[in-house]
């Protein structure tokens, strides 16, 4: 499974001049080229995040499943919940989860779930999320205000809290939007479909332009 992380590829490599280096077990994300990339974490910045691992279940026995690996549940769809050692668990329906790997584990956990599935009789699909969809996170003070010429829903802190997603269109293209912000500071988790990723890269860049918005490595978020 090492030598897949090694030939990985993000779509979006293809435009930024910004190179990237191995994180975890081969895993490759962008190195970060601003000396004050915290400040701009903060203020506003894209991390390009498609390499970290994610998986997605569906069906009447997806739950039981999740939770025999120890993950914690959302109670309603559209929500997604944290988990200990960092990852998210997304439900986005009743019987369809998504789960985001952690920085702390640059995606191990959620790899070794994935690996552990195997067809059975419980009604439990797999839906590989590595290959169909691309993952960005936008951060900063101004996330909402970005969104906001994007996007017709209201994400602001008010409306739109923390853990709450919101399935719809993002520069009309169809993405899934989740707010995973912390302490520190707010953050957007943007899934795309993979062959949109480089299309809304742009867009989301060109939309923060006017709050100085800039790209980041993964280092500032770790």
């Amino acid at each position: 499974m090492n030598a897949l992380y090694e030939v990985e590829r993000s779509p979006i490599a293809k435009s930024t001049t910004a190179s990237y280096q191995t994180f975890g077990l081969g895993k490759q994300f962008l190195k970060d080229i601003d000396i004050d990339a915290e400040k701009q974490i903060q203020q506003c910045a894209i991390v390009d995040l498609t390499n970290l691992s994610r998986v997605g279940f569906r069906g009447q026995d997806a739950a039981d499943y999740l939770i025999s690996y120890g993950f914690q549940l959302p109670e309603q769809p559209n929500q997604a919940l944290l988990q200990e050692d960092g990852c998210w668990v997304a439900r986005l329906s009743f019987t369809e989860y998504c789960v985001l790997g952690s920085l702390h584990d640059f995606g191990e956990r959620v790899s070794q779930l994935e690996q552990g599935w195997t067809m059975d009789e419980r009604a439990n699909y797999l839906l590989p999320r590595q290959d169909s969809h691309a993952w960005i996170q936008l951060t900063g003070q101004h996330v909402a205000l970005v969104m906001a010429k994007l996007c017709g829903i209201d994400l602001q802190q008010q409306a739109f809290t923390v853990g709450q997603i919101a399935q719809t269109s993002v520069a009309r293209i169809n993405a899934i939007v989740i707010n995973v912000s912390d302490a520190q500071t707010q953050k957007f988790n943007l899934l795309c479909d993979r062959a949109a990723a480089l299309y809304l890269w742009d867009v989301l860049i060109d939309a923060m332009d006017e709050f100085d918005g800039r790209v980041a490595g993964i280092e500032a978020i770790l």
